[in-house]
């Protein structure tokens, strides 16, 4: 497991030299929610695609 000193260092390594600051600041938002995401599933688990249909139908087809 990395550190985030480290992630950062890796992210910076794969971006081209001249990318701007605000390109930089939204990998870092898109690393962190997927890592977000990530803490989500495994402290919930997630459901079927049967029953996200489920849920859904109730919106889609009032």
């Amino acid at each position: 497991m990395s550190t985030a000193k480290q992630e950062i260092m890796n992210l910076l390594a794969t971006m081209p030299d001249d990318c701007s600051l605000e390109d930089i600041l939204y990998k870092l938002y898109v690393i962190a929610e997927i890592k977000r995401s990530d803490d989500h599933v495994d402290a919930h688990g997630t459901i079927s695609h049967t029953e996200a249909e489920r849920r859904l139908n109730k919106w889609l087809n009032p």
